[in-house]
């Protein structure tokens, strides 16, 4: 049987690219016939948009906007044009942010992150993301049917029944956070329970460090992580190469700068924003408000698509300093208004019982005044003062932070 979901997986990059971007003015149409895409793309012609340059210059939309956005024109915020009914499931996350899900086998794009982690059909899968108002139970339940498993429909929680079932129904696969699957075991563990059915899992919702990934292994479950998020579905997956996530094909993902819409260099770490080809429920760089980076060269799996570090951290690093809210978007204003700065990052301290900040700068040259006019825009663009400490190139870490907030805790 293959190793891989489809042909898709395996093309080239260059037909990938060219299949995505010659898809994508057909969604900017469907997109612009909505209210609110309409008025953020005013004058655009979706003809033009073509490859990534292009794509760069349109208006990043912020999830961690959704929530006023929607509220404004319930439920969607006018981004989406179709009738409500046209929809398979209607949910909401915490926010609230309101998400319709499609009416396919496989609406959220799992399928091919369970199938990388070994789930086949006739196998039975135990789901235990929630079922209730939000999406995670239905994305990977959708996804395991389509692949022809059989479902148990367990949701997080109630051990003692889990228990039962586990008994009853010997299921191969497990879906569930990493942090659950670790109560079970040791439920089934105190209990004598005999859960050596469990073979396969995906896991999602929380961090799965290598400590915990070991001690699962060694309780013969083969674990794969999937990168997903309760608007667009699955965007990356781990595959039998353990060598980052392979992002899922049908979408455009772009890495940039946070507080910008700019990409950044491959390698570097950024907020995630992605273009979603569906023109039922078109979402046009979207930033998710998480950080990761991309890595070099192709999968040893044999996927051709890009791969990620995964979660890195979140890209929403807004400060508040004396009183005042500093963004990302400050910082990156900043940065545009001088060409000698190459990367910024905004420390911000505390020292005799008030807040510092200091702008940390890494420049091409420094010409006479440079300190005293970048001190000045600083204060013109925060309306707070600082220092500026002037950095060679390469000095700042690349883990994505624009602000870093090192004020003790407590």
């Amino acid at each position: 049987m293959s190793e891989h979901h489809d042909a898709l997986e395996t093309r080239s990059p260059d037909a990938r690219e060219a299949d995505l971007f010659a898809r994508l003015p057909a969604v900017l149409a469907a997109a612009l016939k909505t209210p609110a895409y309409a008025e953020r793309l005013a004058g655009i012609d979706p003809a033009a948009i073509t490859d990534r340059n292009a794509l760069s210059t349109l208006p990043i939309l912020r999830k961690a906007d959704l929530p006023a956005l929607q509220k404004t024109a319930l439920p969607f915020g006018g981004f989406v044009s179709a009738p409500l009914g046209s929809f398979g499931r209607l949910f909401t996350s915490p926010g609230p942010i309101f998400e319709p899900e499609g009416t396919g086998s496989d609406p959220w794009g799992a399928a091919r992150g369970l199938y990388a982690a070994g789930f086949r059909a006739g196998d039975v899968v135990l789901n235990t993301f929630g079922y209730h108002l939000t999406p995670g139970g239905f994305i990977m339940d959708s996804a395991a049917r389509a692949l022809g498993c059989a479902v148990i429909p367990a949701g997080p929680g109630n051990t003692e029944q889990q228990m039962e079932v586990i008994s009853a129904y010997r299921p191969a696969c497990y879906a569930g956070t990493p942090d659950f699957l670790k109560i079970l075991i040791e439920a089934a563990e105190v209990r004598g329970v005999d859960i050596s059915c469990l073979k396969r899992a995906v896991v999602s919702g929380a961090a799965f460090p290598p400590s915990l990934q070991a001690w699962v292994k060694e309780r013969g479950i083969d674990a794969y992580q999937l990168y997903a998020t309760a608007d667009v579905g699955v965007i990356a997956y781990e595959t039998s190469a353990r060598a980052g996530m392979v992002l899922n094909e049908n979408l455009i993902v772009e890495i940039v700068r946070p507080g910008t819409g700019d990409p950044v260099a491959e390698g570097e770490v950024g907020e995630i924003v992605i273009t979603n080809l569906d023109p039922h429920h078109p979402q046009i760089r979207l930033a998710v408000g998480d950080l990761t980076a991309v890595m070099p060269g192709a999968s040893p799996c044999g996927r051709s698509n890009t791969r990620i570090k995964g979660w890195m951290g979140r890209a929403d690093q807004t400060a508040k300093v004396k009183g005042m809210f500093v963004r990302p978007e400050q910082v990156a204003e900043i940065a545009k208004r001088h060409a000698e700065i190459a990367k910024l990052r905004l420390v911000v301290g505390r020292a005799n019982e008030v807040d510092t900040m200091t702008l940390k700068a890494e420049i091409y040259a420094e010409p006479a005044g440079f300190i005293d006019a970048i001190s000045s825009t600083l204060q013109q663009v925060t309306k707070l003062k600082g220092a500026v400490e002037i950095l060679p190139l390469g000095a700042l870490p690349n883990d994505g932070k624009v602000i870093a907030d090192e004020r003790p805790v407590g």
